[in-house]
């Protein structure tokens, strides 16, 4: 295991480098990002073991998220709680080389296409998520479920709400929308997945006149943190929440919810194909392995971050002549994290290999499988 400190701030994300096996980015904010400066930090693992900081870049407001250049080997993108997407070239100082605003509250989120380079998206707490061009200060497209969201609840019940327990969140409230993360897919450069606050999971078609093409209800209501697709399965995606579990769904299987057959229970959310329980609270984030179908990692609330196998995938059930191991999914757990963990990422390059950071002002490098 190595480590690094980040002294002075928390660490919120942690990216590893896709053009250097060595080199990490991490996205911090001092005093847990409620207040005051942000910090970029680029680091550089040594053959000796050290992780060294190679360049710094501060910022007027706290960093939520980081997102390597996929066209540049030293530019990275930084989102910031003032609304705000920062362009850096890692070997100039001080200064980004570009900024983007447009978002009206803090961007949590920020993805770049690996299929179509020239593109990257964003997603905010004020419930939109923005698709960027790098060398353009303005928008290419602007995604806002917020509408969607309240027609869909009045074409399913007269009151404009499905009925829940009295202990839940209804997932059809429109001001209540913060869109926690968007990713592109790596199967098809035009299609977004996105998470929000109402529990909802989204699938938008930048190609389409109407973009939304598929929402659904993903953790009963209950806010919906992370989200990611599977690099191997293409309609395959898996969503944390704060109800502590992470999911894993086929998006070939996920019915119509406005379908007025389907009983009651679909329409406040279908079925997973898997669902992995574990971590003690709210899942961070979730991301699958570059390097295998069947195993993904999470980073919570809880100060763990878990490596899971999946055995719903085709290659895991053969292995295992077709019989889910239930209660076997977790495969590793690392606990050296003293506070909320908040970022995880796995190593490109090194297979098994992954990073995390958290509020305790640490990043650990550790082999995850």
């Amino acid at each position: 295991m190595l480590s690094f400190r980040t002294p002075g701030y928390n660490g919120y994300s942690v990216k590893y480098s896709p053009f250097y096996d060595n080199k990490l980015a991490v996205a911090s904010a001092a005093n847990y990002g409620l207040v005051g400066n942000g910090k970029l930090w680029i680091l550089s693992i040594q053959n000796d073991g050290r992780i060294i900081p190679e360049a710094s870049f501060e910022t007027q407001d706290g960093l939520f998220d980081v997102a390597w250049s996929e066209l540049h080997e030293n530019h990275i993108l930084a989102s910031s709680g003032d609304g705000s997407i920062s362009l850096f070239d890692t070997t100039l100082s001080k200064f980004p080389i570009s900024k983007f605003r447009e978002h009206t509250r803090e961007v949590f989120s920020v993805y770049w296409n690996l299929v179509d380079k020239t593109l990257f998206c964003s997603s905010s707490w004020d419930g939109s998520v923005k698709v960027w061009n790098p060398s353009r200060k303005q928008s290419l497209m602007t995604l806002s479920s917020a509408k969607d969201l309240t027609s869909k609840a009045e074409s399913l019940s007269p009151v404009g709400k499905v009925p829940l327990s009295s202990s839940r969140s209804t997932p059809y409230n429109p001001n209540n929308d913060c869109a926690y993360q968007a990713v592109f897919s790596p199967h098809n450069a035009s299609l977004i997945l996105s998470v929000n606050s109402a529990s909802h999971c989204q699938l938008w078609d930048i190609r389409q006149p109407n973009p939304l093409t598929m929402d659904f209800i993903s953790h009963n209501g209950l806010e919906t943190l992370a989200c990611d697709f599977n690099k191997y399965r293409q309609s395959v995606i898996a969503t944390a929440s704060v109800d502590k579990s992470v999911k894993i769904w086929d998006l070939r299987m996920i019915p119509n919810i406005k379908h007025q057959f389907l009983p009651l229970g679909n329409k406040i959310g279908p079925s997973p194909l898997n669902k992995l329980v574990g971590h003690d609270f709210a899942v961070r984030k979730v991301i699958w392995s570059p390097h295998s179908s069947d195993i993904l990692m999470s980073c919570s609330y809880d100060m763990t971050c878990k490596v899971w196998k999946d055995y719903t995938d085709d290659r895991a059930k053969f292995l295992n002549s077709m019989k889910l191991r239930h209660g076997k999914a977790l495969i590793n757990s690392f606990e050296g994290h003293r506070e909320f963990v908040m970022g995880c990422d796995w190593s490109l390059w090194g297979a098994g290999f992954a990073a995390s950071t958290g509020w305790d002002e640490m990043v650990y490098v550790w082999k995850a499988a």
